[in-house]
């Protein structure tokens, strides 16, 4: 009779796609995969991405110090100590502290340091001091052995570099440079890849907390086997997300809300049962690296890890040692400017350069010498009185 026919099932597409992929956001911080980029590029992107190594190499150039200009002629040093306070530097700086720490600035973080001295047509003075760019400037060996020649990059593949108008005017130091090599090597050499890990942990983390620390609920109705709550199933959920909206836009106010509702209704929240990862250890495995190439001890950036009195003693003196050599590097620029400086003023004397103490420990400690010396001084004067 075909009461009992069987019904045929419904056609199953052949080629029906069960998984899908979500998009997840790329990482837009990446500094060791980019070959392109050139080498000082790198290292400014550097500074600017991890702000722990540009506060490291402020630290550091501000805890090399001041210094004074000492001439061998004595009637030269007021002007020599005028020149010092006064000479402009670039366009809207003054002093030759202020050269210095520019000078060092670029030094610590390309290698390599470039300025000029920039001589007055009409009086034949030493007019202004100006740092550049050390990229935009080839640096060749000369013929005389300690001397360089310094060339603009050609404009293209057919010319040729072209020579500075005057290289007796420019200053230029090398940090570290290889053996058989001119140009130094920066102090931020080996970082990009740390901290390219680094900045993709904090990446993580940020991502981490948009999907899971920004709360998201929930709100699931369940009707009851009652034929008239599946009826109306769906206004009675459009009601639930009225009023919970409601609620939430009163919260965000300032005002408390209580939800009530009658029937089966379940509220979670999204991601309350994923725990973040915990990235303590791997961020200051990081940063132990990155301080360690920077030599800062850890308590002048801030970080409140563990350490002794000793060991911050210890690191006190590998920093000293540091700003120390730093200081030989910066030595001879500022004493050629200054004897250019008294030459073009007619003046042939020489000029020496006084470093201030590192620290208030070091003035400290100093003090402290001299107190047991004048001490010991006197026992000695009073043994002899004695005897």
């Amino acid at each position: 009779m075909g009461l009992f026919r069987k019904r045929n099932p419904p056609d199953v597409p052949k080629k029906q796609q069960l998984m899908y992929s979500a998009p997840r956001h790329s990482g837009k911080n990446r500094l060791s995969a980019q070959p392109d980029i050139a080498e000082t590029e790198l290292y400014r992107r550097l500074r600017f991405a991890v702000p722990i190594i540009d506060a490291a190499i402020h630290k550091i150039i501000r805890l090399t110090g001041d210094f004074r200009l000492v001439c061998s002629d004595s009637s030269m040093q007021k002007s020599l100590d005028c020149f010092v306070k006064n000479v402009p530097v670039g366009a809207a700086m003054r002093s030759l502290q202020s050269f210095a720490d520019v000078y060092l600035d670029s030094l610590i973080t390309y290698g390599n340091a470039l300025g000029e001295m920039c001589i007055d047509p009409k009086t034949r003075t030493l007019a202004a001091l100006v740092c550049g760019d050390p990229s935009q400037v080839i640096v060749t060996p000369a013929r005389t052995a300690g001397e360089c020649r310094f060339f603009y990059p050609p404009e293209n593949e057919d010319s040729e570099p072209v020579p500075l108008a005057h290289p007796e005017r420019i200053l230029f130091t090398a940090m570290s440079p290889p053996a058989g090599e001119i140009r130094g090597v920066s102090i931020l050499r080996g970082l990009p890849a740390l901290s390219d890990i680094l900045l993709r942990i904090y990446e993580c983390i940020g991502q981490n907390y948009d999907r899971c620390g920004n709360v998201r609920y929930a709100v699931v109705y369940k009707p009851s086997n009652d034929p008239s709550d599946r009826a109306y199933a769906g206004e009675r959920a459009k009601t639930i997300a009225r009023e919970w909206s409601n609620g939430m836009a009163a919260a965000a106010a300032g005002e408390v809300r209580d939800f009530v509702c009658a029937g089966d209704v379940e509220i979670k929240v999204i991601g309350a049962e994923n725990q973040l990862l915990a990235t303590e250890v791997p961020v200051r495995q990081l940063l132990e690296q990155i301080i360690a190439k920077l030599s800062i001890p850890p308590f002048l950036l801030g970080l409140n890890w563990s350490s002794t009195e000793r060991m911050s003693s210890q690191q006190a003196d590998i920093l000293t040692s540091e700003l120390e050599y730093y200081r030989r590097l910066l030595s001879p620029v500022l004493c050629r400017i200054g004897e250019t400086f008294l030459g073009l003023s007619g003046s042939d004397a020489s000029v020496n350069i006084e470093w201030s103490n590192i620290s208030l420990k070091d003035e400290t400690e100093l003090a402290q010498a001299r107190l047991w010396n004048a001490q010991a001084e006197e026992i000695e004067r009073n043994a002899e009185r004695m005897a």
